[in-house]
């Protein structure tokens, strides 16, 4: 894109430099070559705004992806502290769940110590009956010397029996306590480990998704500055090609005028020949003279009292759109459309849409179409490197065509809401050898 624009301003300049002939070139060169170089220059103007309308909807594409990408980002960062704030939690489940396995632990060792008792008394009488050999209950209650010492020896035996039960079934309701609370307590390890095992993989994701959308806000960032770059060549490109204009018609203006020089010169040696012809011509010429000015004169006055009443500032330009309020002064400001703070190059004047618009000065236009965020626009050459620029006009409402002369206060365009803008109004500017100055000090 920035080639095309180089190569556009090359072209411009080499133009330049080529309509700044010598005398004896200008006496070559005809109107009709002059208008043929004017056409063709507006056919690269066509190219470059082509080129410019792309790069506009670049960047406007670039801004909304740019915007849509910035949201996604944030719901990634609050999705990212959501993450955060889980993990928090099952870190602490499972530091609960360590203290819970510890206190676990400390009860399997006194449930193994106490089984471990038990079976040392259990081994113990095991080895004593193995030692005194095979000694049933009914030996031991038949040999019982009375009645008394049976019941004594039956109830012996119960308590043996007894007793070895409920050691049998503490040290089973011992194990399987104790084996059922490691199982569950380490299930819920487990369980609890991978969960933050799987928010740490989901954040890791997220993270990338964070770097990847700063990599995307940046990459538009880049195409909207390299949009805006090439919005500025695209204004220097504009005082080119508007000098460039104001130089070919004024080469034209001088052609005609060596042209009528040369006829005035022609009808001088016939009127030394014929002084009576010579005579009469010159009447019927100050006649139509007379004829030209007074119809000149009446075109302005109609002009003057067609363009409705307006008032006039202290300055040597007239007001484009009378006493309209101010929406927006020259200077530095948010722009309302990009946010950026941006250079305000000229003075915004709050009017409703088809308002007249009439030019500040006489001059001659030399930019009168469509130009890039001005919208419709109007440029006049009041001459002495003074230009004023009106911008935003509505569709069809340019009155005026390039090389038409001018006069000061004649209505040239209405005004609208094209190119850049928020809403209908007329952006004015003055520019001086090029360049965009205050208007405020030429109203």
């Amino acid at each position: 894109m920035k080639k095309i624009v180089a190569a556009g301003l090359a072209a411009l300049l080499l133009s330049a430099v080529i309509f700044q002939p010598s005398d004896g070139y200008a006496k070559k060169t005809t109107v009709q070559e002059i208008d043929q170089q004017l056409k063709k220059l507006q056919e690269e103007v066509k190219t470059a705004k082509v080129a410019q309308e792309k790069a506009a909807a670049k960047e406007q594409e670039a801004q909304h992806y740019k915007n849509k990408t910035t949201l996604n980002l944030q719901t990634v960062l609050d999705q990212i502290a959501g993450v955060k704030g889980e993990m928090n939690e099952i870190s602490a489940r499972i530091d609960d769940t360590e203290e819970s396995l510890q206190a676990t632990a400390a009860d399997l060792d006194a449930a193994e110590k106490r089984i471990a008792s038990r079976e040392k008394l259990l081994e113990s009488r095991v080895r004593l009956m193995y030692t005194d050999g095979t000694v049933s209950y009914l030996d031991v209650l038949l040999s019982s010397t009375s009645f008394s010492d049976f019941l004594d020896r039956a109830d012996s035996l119960m308590s043996i029996v007894d007793q070895d039960q409920d050691l049998l079934a503490q040290d089973k309701r011992d194990k399987e306590t104790v084996v059922a609370k490691k199982q569950e307590l380490e299930g819920q390890y487990a369980m609890a480990k991978q969960l933050y095992t799987d928010l740490e993989t989901r954040r890791s994701e997220l993270k990338e998704k964070e770097a990847e959308k700063q990599e995307l806000i940046e990459m538009y960032d880049r195409q909207i500055a390299d949009a805006e770059d090439i919005s500025e060549e695209q204004n220097a490109k504009l005082v080119e090609l508007a000098s460039t204009r104001a130089a070919l018609e004024q080469k034209k203006d001088k052609i005609k005028a060596e042209e009528a020089a040369r006829r005035a010169a022609e009808a001088k040696a016939a009127a030394a020949r014929k002084a009576e012809a010579a005579r009469k011509a010159a009447a019927a010429a100050a006649a139509a003279a007379a004829a030209r000015s007074s119809s000149v004169a009446v075109s302005a006055n109609e002009t003057e009292s067609s363009s409705g009443s307006y008032a006039f500032g202290s300055g040597p330009l007239l007001l484009p759109v009378g006493s309209a309020p101010i929406s927006s002064n020259y200077g530095y400001r948010i722009h309302p459309i990009t946010g950026a703070r941006k250079l305000h190059t000229g003075i915004d004047f709050a009017v409703g849409q088809g308002t007249a618009i009439h030019a500040a000065e006489s001059g001659t236009v030399i930019v009168a179409e469509w130009w890039s965020g001005y919208g419709n626009c109007v440029i006049i050459d009041h001459g002495g490197g003074m230009w004023t620029l009106y911008g935003h006009i509505r569709d069809g409402g340019i009155k005026v065509k390039n090389g038409d002369h001018v006069e000061r206060g004649q209505k040239i365009a209405e005004s609208g809401s094209t190119g850049q803008s928020t809403g209908p109004h007329l952006h004015f500017e003055v520019r001086i050898d090029g360049k965009t100055v205050d208007p405020s000090d030429y109203l």
